[in-house]
């Protein structure tokens, strides 16, 4: 069982994607393979597994990111397609397609996964500077969740004025793309100083949550060196 489609991730134009505005950023259909991604799917952790993330406060004043959240690490009660999946995303073929797309050569992967109820939202942002980029993968399905309830991921432009210390709403700078983020669809974006994005309140019933799987390309810092030297995780997500 394989679940990265690596013929698909591998015709990726990477100048396409390094060209694109108001940064880089993809969301391409079918990066994982149809059966790998429904093991992914039945075997989802429970929410009962995650911690809860509500009202934490944010750096610049910015809106708390509401949501169910878990850190992926070798010891977290997971179910085995979702240990082999990260095997593969720690493989040296997908790290050489990061390399590829992002442009970079160095990084640390750190991956968790957050589950985000009825009411629950992601404030425009532009990832800590730790972050190299991210790759979001949408574990919602059509019999699961209607789109009309939101949970894309919002593309936003400031037209290079903003400043990513700030604390800005949807309505104050325009949409370019909003995520498809029902089926088999990732997003994968770089982090820069204007790559603003975030995911408007879903009004899904409360018994739904949006699920979404992320994986977290690091600069290796000194700060990351010592941390992982200790045991530990980068902080924050």
């Amino acid at each position: 069982m394989t679940y990265l489609n690596f013929e698909r991730l591998d015709a990726i134009d990477a100048d396409a994607f390094q060209s694109q505005t108001p940064f880089p950023w993809i969301n391409p259909q079918g990066v994982l393979t149809d059966d790998g991604r429904q093991r992914l799917v039945d075997t989802l952790p429970d929410v009962a597994k995650l911690g809860q993330s509500f009202g934490v406060k944010r750096w610049y004043g910015q809106q708390s990111h509401d949501r169910y959240a878990a850190e992926y690490t070798e010891d977290f009660d997971v179910a085995a397609p979702w240990k082999d999946f990260v095997t593969e995303l720690c493989s040296d073929r997908y790290r050489a397609f990061v390399r590829r797309l992002l442009g970079i050569e160095h990084f640390d992967i750190n991956c968790h996964w957050h589950y985000a109820p009825t009411g629950g939202s992601v404030s425009p942002h532009c990832d800590a500077r730790r972050k190299h980029g991210s790759h979001i993968f949408y574990f919602n399905t059509e019999n699961d969740w209607d789109p009309a309830w939101g949970g894309q991921t919002v593309v936003l432009d400031d037209y290079g004025v903003g400043n990513h210390g700030s604390s800005p709403g949807f309505e104050d700078m325009d949409c370019v793309a909003e995520s498809q983020a029902v089926g088999n669809y990732s997003l994968l974006f770089k982090r820069g100083e204007h790559s603003w994005h975030g995911v408007r309140a879903v009004t899904c019933p409360p018994d739904r949550l949006r699920k979404v799987f992320i994986v977290v390309f690091n600069r290796v810092t000194p700060m990351v060196r010592i941390r992982r030297l200790f045991g530990g995780l980068p902080k924050g997500f």
